[in-house]
């Protein structure tokens, strides 16, 4: 909640009732279940020194067959962004993903505009792919998004 105005240009329209207890329960209940399908993956980031939480990853849209890919979101809170947490967390993430999950492929997008985010994946690793237009309703708004991924044959050639 202390973060809403920060996240909000990034993230869909919030609910009113979004961050009540009896919603928030409902949202772990569906969390737990994607899990259970093996769909989804939710991980929160805490602060070592004070158990703070931080921010979160989704490694979501979990594909298997063929494909062997997924699609991976994050958020920051306002008063932790930019101070390289995000970075060390997917340090842990995209390993777990490719040796783990056993995934070829990793997805993410961001908003043109998202500047901090499109750094951010481009010091991961992520390549930038092409221009989803009107990809994701954003804030109330269809937004076009780039698209970045990561192979699993690129992360390993760099030596990790």
């Amino acid at each position: 909640m202390r973060s809403r105005s920060f996240l909000q240009p990034w993230e869909p329209l919030w609910n009113v009732d979004d961050l009540t207890e009896r919603l928030f329960r409902r949202r772990i209940a569906r969390l737990n279940s994607e899990f259970d399908e093996g769909s989804s993956i939710q991980l929160f980031i805490f602060l070592k020194e004070t158990n703070t939480l931080a921010g979160g990853i989704t490694i979501g849209l979990i594909r298997r067959g063929v494909a062997q890919m997924c699609m991976l979101g994050y958020w920051m809170g306002e008063p932790h962004a930019g101070k390289g947490h995000m970075f060390a967390a997917l340090q842990l993430v995209i390993p777990y993903i490719f040796q783990e999950l056993r995934l070829h492929r990793i997805e993410a997008a961001c908003i043109p505009s998202n500047n901090r985010s499109a750094s951010l994946l481009q010091k991961a690793g992520f390549t930038k792919e092409g221009h989803l237009q009107k990809y994701l309703r954003i804030n109330g708004q269809w937004q076009d998004h780039h698209l970045y991924a990561l192979l699993k044959d690129d992360h390993e050639a760099k030596g990790n």
